[in-house]
């Protein structure tokens, strides 16, 4: 039986992002949470802290742990996560490609800035899913943002460093520097995702989104990002470190992504 609608699924093809309303069980939202507190515990060594030295919060992130953290790997692999991943992208057997944590503290001053994920991952294709995954109530105030149907755009932005929002090249050739906030406002209507533990964020590896920091906020704001890719998926290497800084492992440009940190699911 399926668990999207098709109203569900055709929005997510139009508009590069769609809420899931409570598709996430408590059980597993629990699970989740179990693995974002062992990673905060034990951070890799791909972990990150954006919070500059003078600031009130903490914004942390990291990614790749499905391996080491079996909350992860237990709800990446099996239950509903693959099965809303594989009715998105239409496929039966969806792929894992990582599981990326973003925990930012009351307090924090930093935002994530206007990006888009498909430059900074070492993929192409347009079969692809992130699914951002809340695990505390979500409000407007510290609301995922996302461009709709900016997926659609030929347009390809160098990626830019979280830290200090700097673009990693200069140039580079297919890509442009990200535009300015108010040519932002010409690439897409802007959405704000408000959402509690159980909704799901879908939203595609090309889709424009970002989202602020949580001064004023008194809670803690606890996402996981599992992100899946599809039937088109190719590896590929960019003009810029990766970011998971995936090494080629022997996979050459053009390559499936027939690898054992990539696994296949089977629906």
């Amino acid at each position: 039986m399926a668990l999207l609608s098709t109203e569900q699924i055709q929005t997510y093809a139009q508009d590069g992002v769609v809420i899931l309303r409570g598709v996430i069980p408590p059980e597993t939202v629990a699970r989740i949470a179990a693995g974002v507190e062992t990673n905060l515990a034990s951070p890799s060594e791909w972990s990150n802290d954006y919070s500059p030295e003078d600031s009130g919060g903490r914004f942390f992130d990291d990614y790749v742990s499905w391996q080491r953290i079996p909350e992860f790997a237990d709800t990446a692999l099996a239950g509903v996560l693959p099965r809303i991943a594989g009715e998105l992208m239409r496929t039966s057997s969806p792929r894992f490609f990582h599981e990326h944590v973003l925990v930012k503290e009351p307090g924090t001053s930093t935002p994530t800035p206007w990006h888009h994920d498909d430059p900074y991952y070492s993929v192409e294709g347009t079969d692809n899913v992130s699914l951002w995954v809340p695990l505390d109530p979500i409000p407007t105030s510290v609301a995922l943002r996302c461009l709709k149907q900016s997926h659609r755009s030929v347009r390809r932005f160098i990626p830019n460093r979280f830290v200090d929002d700097s673009p990693y090249v200069a140039q580079a050739n297919g890509f442009e520097t990200f535009p300015s906030a108010s040519e932002l406002d010409s690439l897409g209507e802007s959405i704000t995702c408000e959402a509690q533990a159980g909704d799901v964020v879908a939203f595609h590896f090309r889709t424009l989104h970002s989202a602020p920091g949580t001064e004023g906020h008194a809670h803690r704001r606890r996402i996981v990002s599992f992100r899946y890719v599809g039937d088109d998926a190719r590896w590929t290497t960019r003009p810029w470190k990766t970011s998971p800084p995936f090494e080629s492992n022997g996979l050459q440009d053009g390559d499936v992504l027939d690898n054992e940190r990539f696994p296949i699911i089977a629906l």
